[in-house]
């Protein structure tokens, strides 16, 4: 029998004018926006759907994409979908919390708004990120070790790509020691701080007081944690673990390759692009028998919902 998980993407995916048709199209995915606009009291389809200056700033960025995560869930659940288990890339966390049944819409959002502010005010000056590709995992982490100042590796995110954080001089000497070391390319990411780094454990520990402020709730569907790449179903640690994954790598790929060995054959990306949708064809492709077929789905639009449901 088929094996399902849903996956929340992250930060980056956002563009102006997402879950529009869902919101046109499913009274619950209004109710779910509304309830997102009376936690935080914001107008979130306006953030959403209309061009604005917000949606790529982070303390924005993260309640609209949640909204929109949380939307389409909402009317998958309504719709009778379900899956076997569940995790979210960095921020796609809490969509994947909301799913497991760890946190109600409104906790969720709440933390949240609280996430993306404390982590825009906990920026330090001097700050930057870095995707590499086309190196090994093992030369990345060696650099970055003999790298004099503080970087580190946010992301692993698939087989070719990793994504380092950390000062801005050295992740700028470690891109430097990459390139001659043979990767492909290191390219610059444009983000307004070093993420999932050290340098973020002020925002943790601030966002700490907020999660105690939220019910956690049974863990009805097993997630699969960003900082462990574990599957979680005690949910008396699931505080501990948010408040690291500030500051703790992203261990995607890991999470990918835990579900496989589960035999997790379908895997259903939630929310805005299908930047997931493209790490799992390269982790497939480097992990799988040739023999074994997974099926990978996007929901987001109306059409695609359906395409889902009538698979």
């Amino acid at each position: 029998m088929s094996k399902v998980m849903f996956m929340f993407p992250g930060q980056g995916a956002q563009y102006t004018g997402m879950g529009r048709e869902l919101y046109n199209a499913e009274p619950k995915a209004r109710e779910i926006f509304d309830i997102a606009g009376k936690v935080t009291g914001l107008d979130i389809s306006a953030l959403c759907f209309e061009e604005n200056d917000k949606l790529n700033i982070t303390e924005y960025t993260q309640i609209a994409m949640l909204t929109e995560e949380a939307a389409i869930y909402a009317v998958m659940k309504e719709k009778g979908l379900g899956c076997d288990y569940t995790a979210g890339l960095s921020l796609g966390e809490y969509g994947a919390l909301i799913a497991a049944g760890v946190l109600s819409f409104e906790d969720a959002f709440k933390v949240v708004r609280q996430r993306g502010i404390f982590m825009q005010e906990a920026v330090p000056k001097g700050g930057a990120m870095a995707a590499v590709l086309g190196t090994e995992v093992k030369t990345i982490e060696k650099i970055c070790e003999e790298t004099e100042g503080y970087v580190a590796i946010a992301n692993y995110n698939c087989p070719g790509q990793i994504v380092i954080t950390g000062e801005e001089a050295a992740v700028m000497k470690a891109s430097e020691s990459l390139k001659e070391a043979g990767a492909k390319r290191v390219v610059p990411l444009k983000v307004s701080g070093p993420f999932h780094s050290k340098m973020l454990i002020p925002a943790g520990e601030r966002l700490a007081k907020v999660i105690d402020e939220a019910d956690i709730r049974d863990i009805k569907v097993p997630y699969v944690a960003n900082t462990t790449a574990q599957i979680i179903t005690d949910k008396t640690i699931v505080k501990d673990l948010l408040v690291r994954q500030i500051s703790s790598s992203v261990r995607w790929q890991q999470t990918i390759e835990c579900m496989l060995n589960k035999g997790v054959d379908t895997f259903v990306e939630i929310g805005p692009g299908k930047t997931l949708s493209g790490f799992m064809k390269k982790i497939t492709k480097e992990v799988c028998k040739e023999d074994v077929v997974i099926n990978t789905y996007h929901v987001e639009t109306p059409e695609e919902l359906m395409a889902y449901v009538e698979r």
